[in-house]
C-alpha cells in the first residue's frame, strides 16, 4: 500500500469516505491534538489496499501542538482480512518499535481502539512524500539515480529492524518463537492448504522440499515478512518510509532477504535481484553495516523458495475471498491468476522443471 499522495487512482476507483466520518474525526483529532481545534480539508482513499484501507488527510489545526496543515494518514480494517494479519493496534505497537529502532517508517502518531468513531480500531501516522510504485521505481531510473545506494540503505533498514530480539514487553502480543520456528511455519501453510476447496500439489510438492532441506534453528529476530519493493517509499532517491507491518513476527532474519529477492518481487526487472533495484551484494553491504552477517547461495535460494510458496498460499487465500462471496474484489481474483507463475518459480528454483 501506497501513502503518498502521487499514488492516488483516478476519483471514479476511489470511493468516497463513509457517511459521518469526517465529523468523528474532526472531534477526535481536536481531542488528541491538546489545545487545538482540527478541521479535515481533503480526505482520499489511496489506491491499493485489499487488506487494509489508507486514508490521506489533510488537517487544519488551529492552536495547540499540531497547529497548521498536517497530511496524515489513517490506517484501518478493509471489509474483509486474512487470517494472519495482525490487528490495527497491534501494527501500531510494532510501528512504534521499529520508530524507536531507527527503521525508516512514517512517524506513528494515534492509536484509536474507540469503535464510536468510525466503527473500526484505526491508527494515524504521518503522510510521507514519494511512491512505492514497483514497476516504476525497478526501471526508472529518475526515481532512483543511485541503485546501490538505495540497496545498502535496504540492507541497513533490515538490520536495525533484526536488531529488535524478544522477549520485548510491548511485543508480548507477537506469538513466542519455538524451538524450530521453520518447521512451525510448514505446518502452519499445510493447515492452510487443507482449509482450500482445491488441491495444489506444486505448493504441497514445494513445503515438502523446504521441510526436507529446513536449515538448523538460529537466534530469532523481529522480522518485517512483507520487506518488498512496493511497500517503502521512495523520495528523491531515498527511502521516505517502510510501510505495511501487519505481517511481522519473531522468525529467521534470513526470511526477509529471502522475500526482498524473490523472482515475484522485481517487477520484472529480474537482473536485478534485490528487489528489482539493485545487486544482493550491495543489499548485504549495508546490512553489514549495522550486523556484520552473510547469506550463502543456498540460503537466499531456500528462503527464495520459501517466498514463493507463501505466496503463492496467500494469493489462493486471497482468491477464496472473493470466490467464497466474502468480498467481491476484481483485485483479489486476479490475485488468483498469479498462482501458476509462483508454482512455475518454486519448480524452477528447486530444480524439478
Amino acid at each position: 500500500m501506497n501513502i503518498s499522495q502521487n499514488s492516488l487512482a483516478s476519483q471514479q476507483d476511489i470511493p468516497e469516505a463513509p457517511q459521518g466520518w469526517q465529523q468523528s474525526l474532526e472531534r477526535y483529532f481536536s481531542n488528541v491534538v491538546l489545545n487545538g481545534k482540527a478541521t479535515i480539508t481533503d480526505m482520499k482513499r489511496l489506491s491499493g489496499g485489499a487488506i487494509q484501507e489508507n486514508w490521506l488527510l489533510s488537517v487544519l489545526v488551529q492552536g495547540g501542538d499540531s497547529a497548521g496543515e498536517n497530511r496524515w494518514v489513517l490506517r484501518t480494517d478493509s471489509s474483509s482480512v486474512v487470517q494472519v494479519s495482525m490487528s490495527r493496534g497491534h501494527e501500531y505497537a510494532v510501528l512504534n518499535a521499529v520508530y524507536e529502532a531507527g527503521v525508516q517508517v512514517p512517524a506513528p502518531l494515534w492509536l484509536c481502539s474507540d469503535l464510536d468513531v468510525i466503527g473500526r480500531e484505526f491508527f494515524v501516522m504521518q503522510a510521507v512524500d514519494g511512491t512505492a510504485t514497483g514497476h516504476r521505481l525497478v526501471k526508472d531510473d529518475s526515481l532512483v539515480p543511485d541503485r546501490s545506494a538505495l540497496c545498502r540503505e535496504l540492507g541497513r533498514n533490515l538490520a536495525k529492524l533484526h536488531t529488535i530480539r524478544p522477549p520485548r514487553e510491548s511485543l508480548a502480543f507477537l506469538l513466542a518463537p519455538g524451538a524450530d520456528p521453520v518447521r512451525s511455519i510448514i505446518a502452519q501453510y499445510l493447515d492452510f492448504l487443507d482449509e482450500l476447496p482445491q488441491a495444489f500439489p506444486v505448493i504441497e510438492w514445494g513445503l515438502r522440499w523446504l521441510h526436507t532441506n529446513k536449515p538448523n534453528p538460529i537466534e530469532p529476530c523481529l522480522i518485517h515478512r512483507d520487506f518488498r519493493t512496493g511497500n517503502f517509499m521512495v523520495d528523491q532517491g531515498s527511502i521516505s518510509g517502510i510501510l505495511d507491518w501487519e505481517f511481522t513476527a519473531w522468525g529467521d532474519w534470513r526470511e526477509d532477504i529471502g522475500w526482498l529477492t524473490a523472482k515475484c518481487w522485481r517487477f520484472g526487472n529480474n537482473a536485478n535481484v534485490a528487489g528489482g533495484i539493485g545487486n544482493v551484494s550491495d543489499l548485504m553491504a549495508g546490512y553489514s553495516d549495522i550486523c556484520p552477517r552473510e547469506i550463502s547461495p543456498e540460503e537466499l535460494r531456500y528462503w527464495q523458495i520459501m517466498a514463493h510458496v507463501r505466496w503463492a498460499i496467500i494469493a489462493v487465500q486471497q482468491a477464496e475471498r472473493h470466490l467464497s462471496d466474502q468480498q467481491h474484489s476484481l483485485e483479489l481474483a486476479l490475485t488468483g491468476r498469479l498462482v501458476p507463475e509462483l508454482e512455475h518459480n518454486i519448480l524452477t528454483l528447486i530444480g524439478d522443471y
